[in-house]
């Protein structure tokens, strides 16, 4: 077996790097002593970690509470943080620079999106959701390709407490009843198609017998995979019970609601998002992820280890039914 490493970066850039500048930091001289010090002091670690990410966020004065078993050690316990602020303040990079870009198959088009812009929708979504009845703890789930839209989604739903869910639209009506099914989602997302293989997919007769197969769901909202961020979908889908389009929901809250929301912050345990197992033992099985532990192993990931920093670009090519979607939705909160 090769033990050659594929890539050495070259000096100059290895000394700037953010893990250069984090083990510098901390009077490190080498990774091992680095990594050795994360393992032998974990507390001291996570709490460094979490000064250096400059996150806006209330930490707390304990770091790491020991229980009587090693399951019951809880990270935080008195911090309070809400990801979506987290996401969107993205260090504090500027409001106009581009957070995501969409890029469509069939269209030169790239739909690159600000920060401005991203949070707006953001803050129209979850007053939006608020005014439908989503509050902390409910589900929220989104059938969607991975576009834009599906990351507004989960930042509107995570900045209520709201714990958000999503599959890819090639998943079969089974498929996605399975998952969804368990979880049991009081609003459903779901785009009227996607683009695959040059060509564009409808999606309105599988939504039709998904909604049905939720009882769960009061609402759908039907989103447009090509069409604008504030417009409702081009399509036969309004005989799907209980739908509305994109662009309508957008307006369903009053605007004092929207001119007055604030980022409630919510406990460090506070769940985010529900990832599955991959079905193939049977039925697949829910996974609660946690909103500050995945948030603060992904600003590590990212900035450590990626060296992803203000600027970057980041590409990753995924849907939104896997969990490498959740690991580039937050790429944000780095500046990139």
């Amino acid at each position: 077996m090769a033990t050659q490493p594929l890539w050495i970066p070259d000096r100059e850039r290895a000394a700037a790097s953010a893990m250069a500048r984090f083990r510098d930091a901390h009077g490190f001289t080498d990774y091992p002593e680095l990594h050795s010090w994360s393992v032998a002091e974990p507390e001291a670690f996570w709490a460094a970690l979490w000064d250096w990410t400059g996150m806006p966020a209330d930490r707390g004065e304990r770091v790491l509470e020991i229980g009587a078993d090693l399951r019951d050690a809880r990270f935080f316990p008195d911090a309070r943080l809400n990801v979506a602020e987290v996401i969107l303040d993205g260090g504090g990079v500027d409001d106009e620079s581009w957070m995501y870009v969409g890029v469509d198959e069939r269209s030169d088009n790239g739909g690159a999106v600000t920060r401005s812009e991203v949070r707006r929708t953001v803050i129209d979504l979850a007053c939006a959701m608020r005014a439908a009845g989503v509050g902390p703890g409910d589900r929220v789930a989104a059938w969607m390709p991975n576009i834009p839209k599906t990351m507004m989604v989960m930042l509107a739903a995570a900045s209520l407490g709201a714990v958000f869910s999503s599959t890819s639209p090639d998943f079969g009506v089974d498929g996605v009843v399975d998952r969804f099914g368990q979880i049991e989602p009081v609003l459903l997302f779901a785009a009227d198609g996607y683009a695959y293989g040059g060509r564009s997919l409808d999606c309105i007769d599988r939504l039709a017998t998904i909604r049905e197969e939720l009882p769960s769901v009061r609402q759908v909202v039907v989103v447009g995979h090509r069409d604008g961020y504030d417009a409702d979908p081009i399509g036969d889908w309004r005989s799907i019970r209980d739908a509305i389009g994109w662009g309508r929901f957008l307006v369903t809250a009053p605007a004092s609601a929207v001119a007055e929301f604030e980022f409630e912050r919510f406990p460090f345990d506070h769940p985010w998002y529900v990832l599955f197992s991959s079905g193939t033992t049977g039925v697949p099985k829910c996974i609660v992820h946690r909103a500050g532990g995945v948030l603060l192993q992904h600003l590590k990931e990212h900035q450590l280890h990626c060296d992803i920093g203000p600027g970057d670009r980041v590409a990753y090519y995924t849907t939104a039914g896997w969990m490498m979607w959740n690991w580039l939705a937050s790429v944000p909160a780095s500046g990139a």
